[in-house]
């Protein structure tokens, strides 16, 4: 018995090899380093998609009906209950759509994605949603409705680039539930949904706010040391750092880094976290000589999104935008497979006795 499934092969994919032990990730063939630098939301989708939706078209194409999808998901904000948390936004509008195994269905949920997070962050701040512009493709009009304007050629590309970067990794715990939840043939929403429940998880998805929190907590360079190893004493997680897969730095760790190093004003954020950085790696070495644990994607994914204004109690609804790519091509994978996921179970209750 394998209790994590670490070991268990539950699927043969088409879309993402995740090498652990070199530090690589590939995504359909591309090395994510290349990806996240030189394509963009749309053309990933394509890329991710290509092969279950017929009618699919090309990334023009696609940026039409994810612009349409927008406008048609702006129709049930404010139709239901207040923002809560943006999660549970998010999940409550997604659940609103059409569930069914169709290119309607998986478009509406990235689209759906970019206008419901941002509704539920201006409601959160005491502000009015605004309406998507049908015209601009994804990632552009995501940051003009968090801020009623058009965001820098440099901003769109970062966050189109951790989109990108974040768009699928394997068999993790969510793209798992979501393939789970496909081999029912419950629909491509009810997948998502089942994603998204697992991305809320904080052993999951929850990361990059904390990262920013510890960075808030040193301060300053000079606090770095003390403030690591008071840490360290107390047992606590040094968060963005460590992951379940990889032995060696998470490859997508370098292509954010290299993502927000483009943004203008950047450059005092980034070396404060590059020092940082190198002062818990070199900490943990120390404590931890038998154990790897190297830099993973949250680290960088949290100095990204504060350099876009983000709030992080979007965090995790920001990257199931990128992951959804992921969890649609999973979930689309998974019925093609056409077989019931059922594991089995070894029971270790009482045996009742036999007459």
């Amino acid at each position: 018995m394998d209790s994590g499934l670490e070991n268990i092969v539950a699927a043969e994919t088409v879309l993402s090899d995740v090498d652990g032990q070199a530090g690589r990730l590939v995504i359909r063939g591309w090395p994510v380093e290349k990806l996240s630098a030189s394509l963009g939301y749309e053309e990933t989708l394509g890329l991710l998609w290509n092969g279950f939706f017929d009618d699919l078209g090309n990334s023009s194409a696609i940026q039409r009906q994810l612009g349409e999808a927008r406008r048609a998901a702006f129709s049930h904000v404010g139709t239901f209950g207040p923002a809560v948390s943006v999660v549970s936004y998010l999940r409550t509008g997604w659940g609103l759509l059409k569930d069914d195994e169709t290119l309607a269905s998986a478009i509406a949920l990235p689209a759906a994605a970019a206008v419901f997070t941002a509704a539920a962050i201006r409601e959160l701040q005491g502000l009015a949603p605004i309406a998507p512009d049908a015209s601009l493709g994804q990632a552009e009009d995501f940051l003009r409705m968090i801020r009623g304007e058009r965001a820098s050629d440099d901003e769109v590309k970062a966050f189109s680039a951790y989109l990108v970067t974040v768009s699928d990794h394997g068999l993790n715990a969510s793209t798992f539930a979501a393939r789970v939840v496909a081999s029912t043939r419950a629909g491509l929403v009810s997948a998502a949904l089942a994603g998204l429940s697992a991305l809320k998880g904080p052993l999951h998805g929850g990361a990059p706010g904390p990262v920013l929190d510890m960075l808030d907590d040193i301060g300053t360079p000079q606090k770095a040391e003390s403030w690591i190893d008071g840490a360290l004493a107390r047992k606590e997680r040094l968060m963005g750092f460590g992951h379940r897969v990889y032995r060696v730095r998470d490859p997508r760790a370098d292509a954010l880094k290299a993502a927000v190093a483009k943004l203008p004003g950047t450059t005092g954020r980034i070396e404060f976290a590059e020092h940082i950085e190198r002062a818990v790696l070199e900490k943990l070495s120390r404590k931890y000589p038998d154990r790897s644990l190297e830099t993973n994607v949250e680290f960088y994914t949290a100095i990204l999104l504060e350099a876009l204004d983000i709030p992080r109690e979007a965090f995790t609804a920001i990257f199931a935008m990128g992951r959804i790519l992921g969890w649609v091509a999973h979930a689309s994978e998974q019925i093609d497979e056409g077989r019931l996921v059922r594991p089995k179970s070894v029971y270790t209750g009482p045996v009742p006795e036999m007459v």
